[in-house]
Order: structure tokens, then C-alpha cells, then sequence
């Protein structure tokens, strides 16, 4: 297949996901439609159901992407084997985690946050959308994990800290930043890991 065809592809399907993504940002989750999307992204009924069957199709392409670019965000403060460079501290990397996750929202155009929230509702109560969102949620804890063992040699962590848990903590930073930006607005990515230093201090 020529390239500019794959090119052409990969381009609808972003179209049809960043339509999903305002939708569901405008309206919540449970209430978005395919008819909704279809409307939302300018193309015809026929052209979106040539990519995605479903709405949960959708969503399983967000959850495969990475689209939200957590897991991205923090494997890149890992130290690759054999580099000079020392894990940076934990608050280091919440700020980096939490403040990639606004940039990406305002490049998109959308509130990341917000969507987060709602589709972490609606896997609440699906079972299908549940499944789908817990690959994703794996590769997250599994990266914080990576870099709290670099961490615990970096002298960030206690030595003989359990890597495991510190990612199990990690982890739930990141929802408890979008829950206070959302709720309250107070917190910035600056603000929430000043706290955490502060905490850990």
C-alpha cells in the first residue's frame, strides 16, 4: 500500500478520535454517540464506520495509543543503561508527569483532565470499557515502577524501599491531581510537586 495512503489513514483515524475526545469533553461519556462523533468530525456516517465499529472501538485506540502520554512522560526521566545520570527526584518527576499532561490537553484542544475523569467513571460501571482502560493503567504503574528502582540506586528512596509500592503510590498521584484541578482549579503541576517535596522532606 503507497505510503501517502497510510498517511491518509492514520490521519482520519486521529480526526475520528479527536472528535470522540471533544464529545465526550462537551457532553460526558455515557451520553457520546457514533452519531454524535460522526457530526462532531465533518466526515460521513460511512467514512467513520470504515475505521471504528463502535464508540468502545474508539476508546480501545485511545487506550493502545498512549494518547494521554503519561507513560512516555516518565520513562523519559529514566537513566538508560550505562548513562551518567541519576534518576531525578520524585517531585522532579510529577511535575514533569502532571504538566505534560496540560500541554497535551491544550495541544489537542481538549481538557485531558476532564476526560480522564469521566472515563475512568464509565470503566467503573463497564466491564468492556474497564478491560480496556486496565492495559493502559498497567503500563503507567509499570513505568513509575522502572523509575522508582532507578530512583531507590539514585539515593531518591530509602534504600531496600520496595519499588513496587512507590509505583503503587505514584500511580495514584496522578488522579488525585486531576481530581483537585478539576474540583477545586487551585492546583498547578509547580504547586502539587513542591507539596510532594515537602512531604517527602
Amino acid at each position: 500500500m503507497p505510503k501517502v495512503s497510510e498517511e491518509h489513514r492514520a490521519e482520519k483515524r486521529q480526526q475520528i478520535i479527536a472528535a470522540t475526545l471533544r464529545c465526550v469533553e462537551r457532553d460526558g461519556f455515557h451520553k457520546t454517540t457514533m452519531a454524535a462523533v460522526v457530526k462532531e468530525s465533518g466526515l460521513s456516517a460511512g467514512s467513520v464506520y470504515t475505521y471504528f465499529r463502535s464508540k468502545n472501538d474508539i476508546i480501545h485506540a485511545i487506550a493502545q495509543s498512549g494518547l494521554t502520554g503519561v507513560t512516555a512522560a516518565i520513562n523519559r526521566l529514566i537513566p538508560e543503561e550505562g548513562s551518567d545520570m541519576d534518576a531525578p527526584p520524585p517531585e522532579w518527576a510529577i511535575e514533569a508527569a502532571t504538566q505534560h499532561l496540560l500541554d497535551l490537553g491544550t495541544e489537542l484542544g481538549v481538557d485531558l483532565p476532564r476526560i480522564a475523569l469521566q472515563t475512568w467513571a464509565e470503566a467503573a460501571r463497564d466491564p468492556e470499557i474497564h478491560a480496556i482502560m486496565v492495559p493502559e493503567a498497567r503500563r503507567i504503574r509499570d513505568a513509575w515502577r522502572n523509575y522508582a528502582e532507578k530512583a531507590i540506586d539514585a539515593g531518591q528512596f530509602r534504600r531496600g524501599a520496595d519499588p513496587e509500592r512507590i509505583a503503587m503510590v505514584l500511580t495514584g498521584l496522578l488522579p488525585g491531581f486531576i481530581l483537585q484541578r478539576i474540583m477545586l482549579g487551585d492546583v498547578t503541576p509547580k504547586i502539587y510537586a513542591a507539596g510532594l517535596a515537602d512531604l517527602l522532606d
